[in-house]
């Protein structure tokens, strides 16, 4: 059996204020043809298929465009939800799906397998759905359920119940933060990614194969456990993570092969680093017109409406950040420490000036213009 094995699809969410869809509509139609390439058998979606619990009208129809057509490219699919997602929502009507596409939401569903045949015998797919400590316990009183990791021991165990009782091999599909994983900074939000909520990989021994969701760039944790990644960018931290698919083959004896399948970017992400000056003029640059860019600034001071300017150059400039180089190091006090400090009008601003320009000070000629305008402002006081 072939199995495809995605995730983290993130359906609605932006680029730092761009829309993804029709870049996300395009990637999953070449998930699709990667089934019809590959002779795919069933395809794992682990968790993460919105990106938010109440996701805009929009982005429906691309969740049931890629559905259906990963279903006639020839695959079942199984897809089960994530912590972005809304149980409810993305299990809305799943009885009334096509017939071949399993969408597995319920907490009291684990440890019931979606079977499907191949030339070898059943495969059993266990779908995890994400589970939150709080949600569930009411669906397995009596049972220790303060963590995450005590929630999938528990579903594991149901599992592990269930193919003790059956013939054939087995995969896992669950939507969690595994121990060893590295994961991309301030993007896998809501779960801890220290103490509590890692999942030991031992967890999921037994199995033939567990896919797992939650990270965005693909991992092996062990042979038969591993992330796909999302299939699209969603952060410059991303940027040198490959978008694919992991392609795994089950033989008669259980994991023949995994085999990393790349899928297209539709536009690539760089960053770009120098004074506003050099990455406005610099023809080595010339390349990066239609990538996303993130501008990471050294200018000593900052810059009037960088962004306006930048994105003359790269319409698709979609991030700044300051770095400034060369300053003074100067002392290290705060601005309301040196706002305190100051004993004048004047000294008060060249104190304000100092801080934002990165330590830089005024010159004489900006001091002489700092002490006409307080005189100035002095004067109409006393005659207002």
């Amino acid at each position: 059996m072939r199995i495809l094995h995605t995730s983290d699809w993130h359906i609605g969410r932006s680029f730092h204020g761009h829309a993804t869809l029709d870049a996300l509509r395009g990637v999953l139609a070449a998930l699709a043809a990667q089934v019809r390439d590959n002779d795919v058998d069933v395809v794992v979606v682990a968790g993460d298929v919105f990106d938010s619990a109440t996701p805009a009208a929009a982005c429906f129809p691309v969740l049931t465009e890629a559905l259906l057509a990963l279903r006639d490219a020839g695959a079942q699919v199984v897809v089960t939800s994530g912590n972005h997602d809304s149980s409810a929502r993305l299990g809305f009507q799943s009885a009334l799906l096509r017939e071949g596409i399993h969408v597995v939401t319920d907490p009291a569903s684990v440890g019931t397998p979606i079977t499907i045949e191949d030339a070898h015998g059943p495969v059993h797919f266990y779908g995890i759905p994400y589970l939150e400590p709080t949600m569930v316990r009411s669906v397995w009183p009596g049972v220790e359920l303060r963590t995450h990791a005590h929630a999938l021991t528990h579903a594991m165990s149901l599992i592990g119940a269930d193919r003790a009782s059956r013939e054939g091999r087995s995969v896992a599909v669950a939507h969690c933060f595994a121990a060893g994983v590295e994961p991309t900074p301030q993007l896998e939000r809501d779960i801890q990614q220290g103490g509590l909520d890692v999942v030991p990989v031992s967890v999921f021994e037994g199995v033939d194969y567990t896919a797992l969701g939650h990270i965005h760039g693909r991992q092996q944790l062990a042979e038969a456990v591993r992330y796909a990644g999302a299939p699209l960018h969603y952060s410059f931290g991303e940027a040198d993570k490959p978008r694919g698919s992991w392609l795994v083959e089950l033989d008669a004896g259980g994991l023949a092969s995994a085999r990393w399948l790349e899928l297209p970017v539709p536009r690539r992400l760089v960053s770009l680093r120098g004074t506003l000056d050099e990455l406005l003029t610099d023809p080595g640059h010339e390349a990066h017109r239609d990538d996303w860019v993130c501008a990471i600034l050294t200018d000593p001071t900052p810059q009037i409406d960088p962004m306006r300017k930048l994105q003359t150059r790269f319409a698709w400039c979609a991030n700044i950040k300051l770095d400034p180089q060369g300053a003074p190091a100067g002392d290290r006090a705060s601005y309301a420490e040196r706002v305190r400090d100051a004993a004048s009008d004047p000294e008060l601003i060249e104190r304000f000036l100092s801080h934002v320009r990165a330590g830089q000070g005024p010159d004489d000629d900006e001091r002489a213009l700092i002490e006409e305008a307080v005189a100035e402002a002095r004067v109409s006081e006393l005659t207002a």
